[in-house]
């Protein structure tokens, strides 16, 4: 039983456990030195709150392409959805609908860019890239039909679910005034970590989430062993497409104002959160929980630039692409060095 036990212990850990690994402790210790060095909010649990609450639309548009990359792909149409998505529901309420409906409109229009993306990708075999591009270019011409000019919620109803708050007074602090200021979140966010705890445990518990996996790793080897490359593809760009339309509607809880460029470089940040977190652009290497923990990363970065004296606004850029670089670099090195060591281990093991 403790040669059993000791064995257990000593398996390593797989690349997307080592690349989870690595994202989390580098955001300790980023968070940790800001904490240090810069204090201020860095100190305050709301930080993190504020962090959150204004990304829980990246968190979840973030989601569904980490879905997308480890089965391969890659879909750069979701800031385009979102921002459909948003002006759409805005307008529908403005003139009458209720939040049930405006949250049927979001999912509905989210499915229906899944649906057409994923058959074009995964039956007729057209380049996601491209498909995805297009995609983009019409959710956004889409945005500019439903209203050429930027649209405020006027509902009642959802105007009152804006300013709805989750309080943890525990989390908070004191005002120089002497006052407790209790920690905020917003629901968009308890949306947000339902859906990673969703999206984790279908990778992580089912077939369908090991299959994005194996496409992701080989899809000729996949296939070999009966997986149906094409629907599973399919698969991920319909929930890619799904989380795109409620990210949408969550964003619009957050802002409350639709406009052509809203979620603006969506794509981009998602794909960047991705990255950060562990996903290979190679696909089958990935993890949710990363993902998330990638998105906390980005914003990190950005919050301690200006924080850091640099409030030209190409710094943040700047800092996002080397940061971006150093961990693809990081990947790069970690992972081809442990493919060695597996190399040189099956060598010793034939001798």
């Amino acid at each position: 039983m403790k040669n059993g036990n000791q064995l257990k212990r000593r398996e390593p850990l797989t690349d997307t456990q080592l690349l989870l690994t690595i994202t989390i402790c580098i955001f300790i210790a980023m968070y940790a030195l800001a904490m240090i060095f810069l204090g201020g909010g860095f100190l305050r649990f709301q930080q993190v709150f504020d962090m959150l609450n204004n990304n829980a639309a990246l968190i979840i548009v973030a989601c569904g392409l980490t879905i997308v990359m480890i089965g391969g792909g890659i879909d750069i149409s979701v800031g385009g959805v979102t921002a459909l998505v948003v002006m759409s529901c805005i307008v529908h309420m403005n003139n009458g609908g209720s939040i049930f409906t405006a949250a049927l409109l979001a999912v509905g229009i989210g499915l229906c860019f899944g649906l057409a993306q994923g058959y074009l990708i995964s039956y007729l075999e057209i380049q996601p890239f491209i498909i995805t591009l297009a995609g983009m270019f019409f959710a956004r011409g889409m945005t500019t039909i439903v209203s050429l000019e930027p649209q405020k919620i006027a509902h009642e109803g959802f105007k009152a679910l804006m300013k709805t708050k989750i309080e943890i007074p525990w989390l908070g602090y004191i005002a120089k005034k002497g006052n407790l200021i209790p920690a905020r979140m917003e629901i968009g966010v308890v949306i947000a970590l339902l859906i990673v705890v969703i999206v984790f445990v279908m990778l992580k518990k089912t077939r369908l989430g090991r299959n994005f996996y194996a496409i992701g790793g080989n899809s000729q080897s996949a296939l070999m062993l009966g997986v149906n490359v094409k629907r599973t593809r399919f698969y991920s760009y319909l929930i890619s497409g799904l989380l795109s339309g409620i990210a949408g509607f969550v964003f619009m809880m957050h802002t409350g104002a639709g406009n052509a460029t809203n979620a603006a470089g969506a794509e981009m940040n998602a794909i960047a959160s991705s990255i950060i977190g562990g996903t290979l652009l190679t696909g089958g290497v990935g993890n949710v929980i990363g993902t998330f923990f990638g998105v906390l990363t980005l914003t990190t970065i950005k919050a301690i630039v200006p924080a850091s004296g640099l409030t030209k606004p190409w710094w943040q850029s700047i800092t996002t692409g080397g940061m971006l670089c150093f961990f693809i670099v990081l990947q790069s090195v970690v992972l081809s060095q442990r493919a060695k060591k597996k190399a040189k281990a099956k060598e010793g093991t034939k001798q």
